[in-house]
């Protein structure tokens, strides 16, 4: 997430396609790689599976992974629904910032993963999420009830949740059509040299590193964002409000790492050096916190906006950094 990445899938979860046309340039590359690099939110495992028992079409006729593609091919994805899995409500701590019949405004803490996948069947947000409330929006599947968009596991703050079918539509469409405006804090490491700036960048999935995202010369899907400084410090850390115009994969860690400025924290997108900085500071995860989200409610019409405040370990970090500034 998507720092905050909103849910491709709703809709091919229930049976239904994703459909994709190969642009010229791809001409020649094999199709179980291209959809590696297009269709982020599927495991490359999956999507062998799907090519191998027929989900996935190529000008409407089954093919084989390694098949090599021709510009113009269309491509059709079938997600067949996923297997039932009773989840059992658990106890999960998150804040709650505002609740009425058909959403739920949250804020989550850093370390928890928003739904249940591989190797998380439990203490998930979803987990947690069922022990507030059983009204939850049933359209993202039995894994994922009232999920319309994620952060990462380390990253802190606000999310809403749709609780009835009619929000989770809505609310869906809203992120699908960029009216979600949402504003996160990041101490990043450097200093920029200009108070701020836009970056669009393509992101897709990194070709060698399947638990990577990055930035693309050639396919991808559009990601922007914007940034400007709050404050600086010393050993070059910055601390940063992040603007996303889009809401890819990862967005901000990779392109902020992009820039040569990574999340401070961040083991993934980061590097070597920081790692000094990191434990100077006791920084224990990626310095990123989702600070405010506004919208137009989708059922009520009313324009609603969201704080949530920087969660406490980076507060104490600020404050650290701060004191050492004025010293």
């Amino acid at each position: 997430m998507v720092e905050t990445d909103f849910v491709t899938e709703n809709k091919a979860v229930q049976g239904e396609s994703i459909k994709l046309v190969v642009p010229h340039e791809r001409e020649g590359q094999r199709l179980d790689h291209y959809l590696v690099e297009m269709v982020s939110n599927i495991s490359r495992s999956r999507l062998s599976n799907l090519i191998r028992n027929g989900f996935i079409l190529v000008n409407g006729s089954s093919s084989k992974a390694g098949n090599r593609l021709k510009g113009g091919d269309r491509i059709e994805i079938t997600l067949p629904p996923p297997e039932p899995v009773a989840i059992k409500p658990e106890k999960v701590e998150f804040g709650v910032l505002h609740e009425d019949n058909d959403l739920l405004v949250i804020a989550k803490p850093p370390g928890v993963v928003v739904h249940p996948a591989s190797g998380h069947k439990k203490g998930t947000l979803v987990h947690g999420l069922l022990a507030h409330c059983d009204n939850l929006s049933g359209i993202s599947g039995v894994e994922r009830p009232g999920i319309v968009h994620r952060l990462d596991k380390d990253t802190s703050g606000i999310m809403v949740i749709a609780k009835s079918d009619k929000s989770h539509h809505g609310l869906v469409e809203l992120f699908k059509t960029r009216q979600v405006k949402k504003v996160y804090h990041a101490i990043v490491v450097g200093r920029s040299g200009t108070k701020k700036g836009c970056i669009s960048q393509a992101i897709g999935r990194h070709r060698s590193n399947r638990k990577k995202m990055a930035v693309l010369q050639h396919g991808g899907r559009e990601a922007v964002t914007c940034w400007s400084v709050l404050e600086e410090f010393a050993d070059h850390l910055t601390y940063l409000e992040v603007r996303p115009e889009t809401g890819r994969t990862h967005q901000i860690r990779v392109h902020m790492a992009h820039l040569g400025h990574p999340v401070a924290g961040d083991a993934l997108y980061g590097n070597k050096q920081q790692k000094q900085t990191d434990d100077k500071y006791c920084i224990k995860r990626q310095c990123l916190h989702a600070y405010s989200l506004s919208f137009t409610h989708p059922v009520t019409g009313e324009v609603l906006e969201f704080i949530s405040p920087v969660w406490p370990d980076m507060l104490a970090i600020l404050v650290k950094l701060r004191e050492q500034k004025h010293h």
